[in-house]
């Protein structure tokens, strides 16, 4: 199940979505400053390609004081607004009964794209 829900989701957005990730990964790279919210962006591409069969959870051990300056400044810089349009298509999908894993797909990266200098990606 978790094949064919990852091979209609890369046909149907996934990729473009994965892709976005990457090119905003590349641009927040370029400048030294930017790197660590870079890794969290191909992170989130890395979920957002595959992510049937993926778990986010807490870091183990905590995230620590820097991780929660660093999800400040991400929230505050697009975060929230990323994790807003992830619940409005997984609100999209929820109508549907057909729609219903996808949308729990997109609850699951609305997750991760909120706070994602606290969370790992198990799978």
């Amino acid at each position: 199940m978790n094949l064919l829900g990852n091979i209609i989701w890369l046909v149907f957005g996934g990729l473009i979505a994965a892709l976005g990730y990457v090119i905003g990964g590349f641009a927040l790279c370029i400048t030294v400053i930017g790197i660590p919210w870079g890794i969290q962006c191909f992170k989130l591409a890395a979920v957002v390609l595959w992510p049937f069969g993926k778990q986010i959870v807490p870091k183990q051990g905590g995230a620590g004081c820097l991780s929660l300056l660093f999800n400040i400044i991400w929230l505050l810089c697009g975060g929230l607004y990323t994790a807003l349009v992830h619940l409005v298509f997984a609100a999209i999908f929820a109508i549907t009964i057909i729609g219903i894993p996808f949308a729990k797909q997109h609850l699951k990266l609305m997750e991760l794209s909120l706070l994602p200098f606290s969370r790992d990606v198990i799978g």
